[in-house]
């Protein structure tokens, strides 16, 4: 059975996409339409920007949700039978399985990033990568420091990711280290994704949500939050609306796709990041790039 993954922000690289872009019109057409819908020249930023252009939250999101879609348009959807996404990518999966339009996942992306960006500039807060740990173990160690921390990415087993206070995620990474993880990196990002610091962004995300238009979905999207087989539109939409403040449980929604029948996981957009903590998550599975 195959399953179509979508990344998240981390993905994204100068040049991304400019390959499509030159040898298909129905993406050349599909990516100029983005630049009316955003109301800035994302495809110049993609193609001729800097690194530090593209690492902009406002920038980042819909860049990577307009590769990943593109990607699957070229791949003609390669028949699959259910789709996931790693936080950001939840958007394009919803695309993919035709829950959302193009130009609504493009308007509703945006507005994520832009409440998200706002959010990080009222507290400062940032995020940690712990290495080599038991997630019971994190779990145990962020709920006894003083002030905000959580876990906010279950990526793959040894390795998740905490967000929160600055302060109290480096008061969370020595106690880590204590505790006995190989590593605690401070990630260079200047928010606290996947935290309660992200509630502002997620009352303003879901007045748009709210008023969007949402559909059946043809095939299961597994949502970051309940890590199982979606295809509500109601329930969808409150699943997308908790993701920014809840945890993105990865490893859980790829077991549980294994568990209903996934063996092919194939990655839609940048990068390959997904396909390997899909390996580490089970090597008995395939995993591949879309195009």
């Amino acid at each position: 059975m195959k399953a179509l993954v979508f990344p998240g922000q981390g993905s994204q690289f100068v040049g991304m996409g400019k390959e499509l872009y030159d040898s298909r019109k129905d993406v050349k057409d599909l990516m100029d339409s983005a630049n009316d819908i955003l109301g800035f020249d994302i495809v110049s930023v993609m193609f001729n920007g800097t690194d530090e252009d593209l690492k902009k939250t406002s920038v980042t999101q819909p860049a990577i949700f307009l590769h990943s879609v593109a990607a699957v348009k070229v791949a003609n959807g390669l028949g699959a039978e259910m789709v996931a996404g790693h936080s950001l990518g939840e958007f394009s999966a919803l695309v993919a399985n035709g829950v959302l339009s193009f130009e609504d996942g493009l308007k509703l992306v945006s507005e994520r990033a832009q409440a998200m960006q706002m959010a990080c500039d009222i507290n400062p807060s940032s995020m940690a990568a712990i290495l080599g740990l038991e997630d019971a173990k994190v779990e145990e160690i962020c709920a006894e420091i003083e002030g905000i921390v959580v876990p906010a990415n279950y990526n793959c087993p040894g390795q998740l990711v905490i967000s929160g206070e600055t302060a109290a995620v480096e008061k969370a990474c020595e106690a880590l280290k204590a505790a006995g993880a190989k590593r605690a990196l401070l990630l260079p990002v200047n928010g606290a994704f996947h935290s309660p610091l992200m509630m502002p962004a997620q009352e303003r995300l879901a007045a748009a949500i709210e008023k969007t238009k949402f559909r059946k979905a043809t095939i299961p999207v597994y949502q970051n939050i309940t890590t199982t087989a979606v295809s509500d539109p109601e329930e969808i939409k409150k699943n997308l609306i908790a993701q920014l403040t809840g945890p993105v449980k990865w490893t859980q929604s790829v077991q549980n796709m294994i568990k209903d029948g996934a063996t092919n996981f194939i990655e839609v957009g940048p990068g390959k990041t997904l396909q390997g903590l899909i390996k580490k998550i089970n090597p008995e599975v395939s995993v591949a790039s879309a195009i």
